[in-house]
Protein backbone atom coordinates (compact mmCIF):
# COMPACT_ATOMS: atom_id res chain seq x y z
CA UNK A 1 0.00 0.00 0.00
CA UNK A 2 1.49 3.37 -0.81
CA UNK A 3 0.58 6.42 1.48
CA UNK A 4 -1.94 9.57 0.46
CA UNK A 5 0.42 12.12 -0.66
CA UNK A 6 -0.33 15.39 1.59
CA UNK A 7 0.26 18.46 0.07
CA UNK A 8 1.48 20.78 2.60
CA UNK A 9 0.05 23.84 3.59
CA UNK A 10 1.18 27.08 1.60
CA UNK A 11 1.83 29.89 3.84
CA UNK A 12 -0.78 33.02 3.37
CA UNK A 13 1.09 35.91 1.59
CA UNK A 14 1.62 38.88 3.63
CA UNK A 15 -0.81 40.75 1.33
CA UNK A 16 -3.55 38.42 1.84
CA UNK A 17 -3.37 38.84 6.13
CA UNK A 18 -5.60 42.21 5.43
CA UNK A 19 -5.29 45.44 5.22
CA UNK A 20 -8.09 46.07 7.86
CA UNK A 21 -5.02 44.57 10.18
CA UNK A 22 -2.43 46.99 9.13
CA UNK A 23 -4.73 49.97 10.00
CA UNK A 24 -5.77 48.34 13.38
CA UNK A 25 -1.92 47.34 14.16
CA UNK A 26 -1.48 51.38 13.97
CA UNK A 27 -3.86 52.09 16.70
CA UNK A 28 -2.62 49.21 18.90
CA UNK A 29 0.82 50.77 18.73
CA UNK A 30 -0.70 53.93 19.65
CA UNK A 31 -2.80 52.76 22.54
CA UNK A 32 0.45 51.15 24.15
CA UNK A 33 1.93 54.35 23.65
CA UNK A 34 -0.74 55.56 26.21
CA UNK A 35 -0.04 53.22 28.50
CA UNK A 36 3.98 53.44 28.85
CA UNK A 37 3.54 57.25 28.87
CA UNK A 38 1.16 57.57 31.78
CA UNK A 39 3.85 54.72 33.83
CA UNK A 40 7.46 56.20 32.67
CA UNK A 41 6.69 59.83 31.83
CA UNK A 42 5.00 60.93 35.10
CA UNK A 43 6.71 64.47 35.46
CA UNK A 44 6.21 65.18 31.67
CA UNK A 45 2.63 64.69 31.96
CA UNK A 46 2.55 67.58 34.60
CA UNK A 47 3.40 69.84 32.08
CA UNK A 48 1.09 68.84 28.97
CA UNK A 49 -2.18 70.53 28.79
CA UNK A 50 -3.68 73.89 28.19
CA UNK A 51 -4.08 76.99 30.02
CA UNK A 52 -4.93 80.26 28.92
CA UNK A 53 -2.37 83.24 29.76
CA UNK A 54 -4.81 85.98 28.08
CA UNK A 55 -8.37 87.70 27.57
CA UNK A 56 -9.91 90.24 26.14
CA UNK A 57 -12.51 91.95 24.29
CA UNK A 58 -11.93 94.07 21.52
CA UNK A 59 -14.67 96.51 19.63
CA UNK A 60 -14.34 97.07 16.13
CA UNK A 61 -16.81 98.37 13.39
CA UNK A 62 -18.86 95.16 13.25
CA UNK A 63 -19.35 94.91 17.10
CA UNK A 64 -17.24 93.26 20.05
CA UNK A 65 -14.94 90.15 19.65
CA UNK A 66 -13.73 88.01 22.62
CA UNK A 67 -9.42 87.24 22.08
CA UNK A 68 -8.29 84.03 23.96
CA UNK A 69 -4.31 83.42 24.18
CA UNK A 70 -3.62 79.48 25.08
CA UNK A 71 -0.37 77.60 25.98
CA UNK A 72 -0.63 74.26 24.49
CA UNK A 73 1.27 71.10 25.50
CA UNK A 74 0.42 68.22 23.62
CA UNK A 75 0.49 64.93 25.28
CA UNK A 76 3.19 62.28 24.39
CA UNK A 77 0.54 60.23 22.96
CA UNK A 78 -1.21 63.10 20.86
CA UNK A 79 2.21 63.66 19.87
CA UNK A 80 2.69 60.63 18.14
CA UNK A 81 -0.85 60.37 16.78
CA UNK A 82 0.12 63.19 14.90
CA UNK A 83 3.07 62.05 13.91
CA UNK A 84 1.38 59.36 12.55
CA UNK A 85 -0.99 61.42 10.25
CA UNK A 86 -4.20 60.85 12.91
CA UNK A 87 -5.35 64.49 13.28
CA UNK A 88 -6.50 66.40 15.89
CA UNK A 89 -9.92 68.46 16.63
CA UNK A 90 -9.91 71.36 18.48
CA UNK A 91 -13.18 72.96 19.78
CA UNK A 92 -12.76 76.84 20.36
CA UNK A 93 -15.48 78.02 22.34
CA UNK A 94 -16.93 81.75 23.74
CA UNK A 95 -19.99 83.22 25.46
CA UNK A 96 -21.12 86.41 26.78
CA UNK A 97 -23.46 86.77 29.74
CA UNK A 98 -25.51 89.88 30.71
CA UNK A 99 -25.71 90.45 34.78
CA UNK A 100 -28.97 91.04 36.05
CA UNK A 101 -29.78 91.97 39.72
CA UNK A 102 -33.00 91.25 38.91
CA UNK A 103 -33.17 87.75 37.41
CA UNK A 104 -31.17 85.02 36.42
CA UNK A 105 -27.97 86.21 34.01
CA UNK A 106 -28.92 86.05 30.38
CA UNK A 107 -26.56 84.49 27.89
CA UNK A 108 -26.53 86.93 24.89
CA UNK A 109 -24.26 85.27 23.16
CA UNK A 110 -22.31 81.69 22.78
CA UNK A 111 -19.88 80.16 19.75
CA UNK A 112 -17.74 78.12 18.61
CA UNK A 113 -15.30 76.97 15.99
CA UNK A 114 -13.77 73.84 14.94
CA UNK A 115 -10.08 74.17 14.09
CA UNK A 116 -8.23 70.82 12.67
CA UNK A 117 -4.39 70.08 13.39
CA UNK A 118 -2.56 67.69 11.22
CA UNK A 119 0.43 66.41 9.71
CA UNK A 120 1.26 65.40 6.30
CA UNK A 121 3.85 62.94 6.61
CA UNK A 122 4.81 62.75 2.98
CA UNK A 123 5.47 66.53 2.90
CA UNK A 124 6.41 66.83 6.93
CA UNK A 125 4.38 69.96 6.98
CA UNK A 126 1.71 70.63 9.71
CA UNK A 127 -1.30 72.53 8.65
CA UNK A 128 -4.39 74.63 10.33
CA UNK A 129 -7.50 74.20 8.94
CA UNK A 130 -10.86 76.13 9.90
CA UNK A 131 -13.48 75.43 7.51
CA UNK A 132 -12.18 75.48 3.75
CA UNK A 133 -9.41 77.89 5.38
CA UNK A 134 -6.02 76.45 5.64
CA UNK A 135 -2.34 77.19 6.73
CA UNK A 136 0.82 75.31 6.31
CA UNK A 137 3.67 75.13 8.86
CA UNK A 138 6.67 73.92 9.08
CA UNK A 139 6.99 73.47 12.69
CA UNK A 140 4.64 72.24 15.47
CA UNK A 141 5.41 74.82 17.50
CA UNK A 142 4.54 77.50 14.38
CA UNK A 143 1.02 75.46 13.93
CA UNK A 144 0.62 75.37 17.90
CA UNK A 145 1.30 79.65 17.80
CA UNK A 146 -1.40 79.86 15.60
CA UNK A 147 -3.51 77.75 17.26
CA UNK A 148 -3.20 79.08 20.43
CA UNK A 149 -4.86 82.64 18.88
CA UNK A 150 -8.42 82.09 18.96
CA UNK A 151 -11.37 85.07 18.63
CA UNK A 152 -15.11 85.17 18.67
CA UNK A 153 -17.20 85.98 15.97
CA UNK A 154 -18.66 89.70 16.12
CA UNK A 155 -21.46 90.26 18.76
CA UNK A 156 -23.22 93.07 17.56
CA UNK A 157 -23.16 96.77 19.52
CA UNK A 158 -25.55 99.71 19.74
CA UNK A 159 -25.43 101.36 16.22
CA UNK A 160 -24.03 98.55 14.40
CA UNK A 161 -25.60 99.36 10.46
CA UNK A 162 -25.88 96.82 7.99
CA UNK A 163 -27.21 96.73 4.51
CA UNK A 164 -28.38 100.34 5.25
CA UNK A 165 -30.17 100.07 8.72
CA UNK A 166 -29.19 99.44 12.11
CA UNK A 167 -29.23 95.92 13.13
CA UNK A 168 -30.52 94.74 17.08
CA UNK A 169 -27.49 95.38 19.67
CA UNK A 170 -26.61 92.44 21.59
CA UNK A 171 -24.11 94.58 24.20
CA UNK A 172 -25.32 97.63 25.00
CA UNK A 173 -22.87 100.13 27.19
CA UNK A 174 -24.57 100.28 30.34
CA UNK A 175 -24.29 97.03 32.25
CA UNK A 176 -21.51 94.65 33.23
CA UNK A 177 -21.04 91.06 31.08
CA UNK A 178 -19.24 87.80 32.28
CA UNK A 179 -17.15 87.17 29.29
CA UNK A 180 -15.72 83.36 28.83
CA UNK A 181 -13.54 81.52 27.36
CA UNK A 182 -12.35 77.61 26.70
CA UNK A 183 -10.07 75.76 24.33
CA UNK A 184 -10.86 72.04 24.14
CA UNK A 185 -9.58 68.39 22.43
CA UNK A 186 -12.88 66.81 20.56
CA UNK A 187 -12.28 63.16 21.51
CA UNK A 188 -15.28 62.43 19.26
CA UNK A 189 -13.09 62.66 16.40
CA UNK A 190 -10.43 60.44 17.68
CA UNK A 191 -10.56 56.69 15.70
CA UNK A 192 -12.87 54.42 17.58
CA UNK A 193 -9.99 52.65 18.94
CA UNK A 194 -8.30 55.97 20.87
CA UNK A 195 -11.98 57.28 21.35
CA UNK A 196 -11.85 54.04 24.25
CA UNK A 197 -8.49 54.77 25.86
CA UNK A 198 -9.52 58.89 25.69
CA UNK A 199 -12.45 57.38 28.39
CA UNK A 200 -10.02 55.97 30.83
CA UNK A 201 -7.05 58.21 30.93
CA UNK A 202 -5.62 61.08 30.62
CA UNK A 203 -3.58 60.64 27.45
CA UNK A 204 -6.30 62.98 25.90
CA UNK A 205 -7.00 65.33 28.70
CA UNK A 206 -6.65 68.40 26.72
CA UNK A 207 -9.02 71.23 27.84
CA UNK A 208 -8.38 74.47 29.21
CA UNK A 209 -11.52 74.59 31.38
CA UNK A 210 -13.86 77.60 31.09
CA UNK A 211 -11.70 80.90 32.09
CA UNK A 212 -14.37 83.91 32.70
CA UNK A 213 -13.76 87.47 33.25
CA UNK A 214 -15.64 90.63 33.70
CA UNK A 215 -16.31 93.21 30.98
CA UNK A 216 -17.54 96.83 31.48
CA UNK A 217 -18.49 98.18 27.46
CA UNK A 218 -18.99 101.68 28.75
CA UNK A 219 -14.78 101.85 29.69
CA UNK A 220 -14.03 99.52 26.73
CA UNK A 221 -12.34 101.94 23.52
CA UNK A 222 -12.05 100.16 19.94
CA UNK A 223 -8.54 97.97 20.22
CA UNK A 224 -9.22 96.58 23.57
CA UNK A 225 -10.55 95.56 26.40
CA UNK A 226 -8.59 93.35 28.71
CA UNK A 227 -9.12 90.62 30.85
CA UNK A 228 -10.47 91.39 34.97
Amino acid sequence: MTEDSKTPAVPPRPDSIGRLGIGLYKYVILAALCLLSSVFCPLAAAAEGISINKAEVRLGEDGYHLFAGYDINLTFVAQQALSRGIPLYFVSEFSLTRSRWYWLDEEIFRGEQAVKLSYNVLTRQYRISRGALYQNFASIEEALKILARQSSAAIPAELIKKDGSYIAALVKKDGDYIAAARLRLDTTQLPKLLQVNALTGNDWTLNSDWHRWIIHPAGIAAGGGKAE
